[in-house]
């Protein structure tokens, strides 16, 4: 009994090796580094950029710049950010970015600041019911003639009244108070969903299954004009098998249509070949990488896409485009 005891208090000589190399050899909790760069053959520049997450993501520092075809640097970008403050500074423009902010359970806030502009904007927001339902609310501050904008979602769907702003037909720029939203909900099988923005309304269901996906639409105007008419459109997808996909958009009002075909084998390789008729152009991309992710979990943290674009009506002018993005984690 007593053996089995002693056996039991005294600390095994693996468990305080483990531990004491964990100690020396885990540095990474206090100072992680991260470095990337990656490069766009369409406008040929690079972006390249460093981050240091400190004392196990108690705080982290960035920095970025970008170098063109000639070798000069350009945009560089120095930020910190920590969990209720961050700041991002423009040595170009010699301002900075302030942003203040704190989480409730059910309430948030933050305040951005734009140093100098001296303007910033202040968001609230506010969840209840296992977060199905949400708000949101943005004020200028200091106050400016803009009225207050602001969201509200629920499981149905949601409203929104933001500002939009542009340039009218006589090039005089405009500000102007908006309202979208859109109401869901399951029909005949489906989901049926009523989009409205900008003066227009969507109408679109969708049914699918394990195969097949059938998506018809149709837009108009709010209010509706007899001399504007409606344009109805359909939407096809056929998934042949995990690996092999076919797109097909088809609009009745323009008879404009595109075909997309998808090849994905796995996480890290994705092929698309596809035609648009809107600009008669046929196109073909691959990715090695998720296609919307950065590099951290491409193969050898490396992302790259390349496309071929080949225009119908002009078929010499056809061009190789490609996407390198590579990450280090030092």
């Amino acid at each position: 009994m007593v053996d089995s005891v002693a056996a039991v208090s005294k600390p095994s000589t693996s468990s305080v090796t483990a531990t004491g190399n964990g100690h020396k050899n885990d540095w990474r909790k206090y100072v992680a580094l991260k470095a990337s760069t990656e490069y766009d053959s369409d406008i040929g520049v690079f972006v390249n950029r460093v981050s240091a997450r400190v004392f196990d993501g108690l705080a982290k520092f960035k920095a970025s710049f970008e170098r063109g075809p000639k070798g000069e640097v350009s945009a560089p970008l120095f930020g910190f950010s920590s969990k209720y403050l961050s700041v991002l500074y423009d040595s170009e423009d010699k301002n900075a970015e302030v942003t203040v902010c704190k989480n409730w359970r059910n309430l948030g806030v933050k305040y951005v600041r734009d140093v100098k502009a001296e303007q910033g904007v202040l968001t609230l927001t506010a969840s209840a019911f296992s977060d199905k339902y949400n708000a949101e609310l943005r004020l200028d501050v200091p106050r400016t003639d803009g009225m207050p904008r602001g969201s509200v979602t629920f499981p149905f769907g949601e409203v929104k009244v933001f500002r939009e702003t542009g340039e009218d037909e006589e090039g005089e720029e405009f500000s102007m108070m908006q309202t979208s939203g859109f109401l869901a909900g399951p029909a005949l099988g489906g989901r049926l969903v009523a989009d409205y923005k900008h003066e227009n309304v969507n109408l679109r269901y969708t049914y699918k299954d394990d195969e097949m996906t059938l998506i018809p639409s149709i837009s108009y105007p709010i209010p509706y004009n007899n001399n504007l008419s409606l344009s109805p459109a359909i939407q096809f997808k056929r998934q042949f098998d995990e690996s092999n996909k076919l797109s097909y958009l088809y609009n009745f009002s323009s008879t404009d249509w595109s075909a997309v075909y998808k090849h994905k084998p796995n996480e890290a390789f994705k092929l698309k070949l596809g035609y648009d008729s809107n600009v008669r152009l046929f196109w073909g991309s691959t990715w090695i990488g998720k296609e919307d992710a950065g590099a951290k979990e491409a193969p050898r943290k490396c992302r790259l896409q390349v496309m071929v674009q080949v225009p119908q009506d002009d078929v010499k002018s056809s061009a190789i485009l490609f996407r390198i993005k590579k990450r280090w984690d030092l």
